[in-house]
Order: structure tokens, then C-alpha cells, then sequence
């Protein structure tokens, strides 16, 4: 359907990625298989959900996939709210992820809109 390289959503969502790792290089060793796996997880599932519903053949399929990419950010800001409660990064350094965030909610919501 769309090139997904060429989405903007796509972009942002990659560049959340890559700062969910170096986010994720800060927590404390034990969350390993916690906080550190399920950020990282769900960060990977907004560009990768973007990009599998715009390989899809119709733009109900799209949408669907833009939904379950919405989901993953805001599955992903909780997360970062709850690394921030229990000040394990300092709130400087989630900002911007969850500005990312926002952005990335808002411009999805906007081609979800586009496709109906």
C-alpha cells in the first residue's frame, strides 16, 4: 500500500527506538529482564507495526496496525512513567521519549484519520 520508508510516523518511531536502547543502557542491571525487556520490546513494535499494516492490501488492514502501534506508544509512555516513580532514570532523560511519543500518537491518529 505505502512505502513505509517514506511515513513520517515511521521515521519518529524508529528514532523512539534507538532511544528506548540508550534509555534502556541506563537501567540498573536487575530490571534486565524487566523494565529493560519490555521497553525495548515495545518500542520495536510501533515502526514494526507501521510498516507491516502499510504492506498490507487495503487500508482497513493499515489502520488496524496503526491502532496496534498507537497502543505499543502508549503501552510504552507507562513505562516510562513507572521508570521515572521509581527513579531509575532521571525525568530530564524521559522527556524527550516522551515527547517522541506524543508525536508519534498525534501524527498516527492524523493518517488513521487520512485512510477512512
Amino acid at each position: 500500500m505505502n512505502n513505509y520508508k517514506d511515513l513520517k510516523v515511521w521515521e519518529k518511531a524508529m528514532q523512539l527506538v534507538e532511544l528506548v536502547y540508550f534509555l534502556a543502557k541506563q537501567l540498573p542491571n536487575d530490571e534486565k529482564f524487566g523494565l529493560t525487556s519490555q521497553i525495548k520490546r515495545c518500542s520495536v513494535s510501533i515502526p514494526s507495526n507501521i510498516a507491516e499494516g502499510a504492506g498490507r492490501n487495503s487500508k482497513n488492514e493499515f489502520r488496524h496496525f496503526l491502532s496496534i502501534a498507537n497502543g505499543s506508544t502508549a503501552e510504552l509512555e507507562t513505562q516510562l512513567i513507572l521508570i521515572l516513580r521509581l527513579k531509575l532514570i532521571p525525568e530530564i532523560e524521559i522527556d524527550k521519549a516522551m515527547k517522541l511519543c506524543s508525536e508519534i500518537k498525534n501524527i498516527n491518529y492524523s493518517l488513521q484519520k487520512s485512510l477512512k
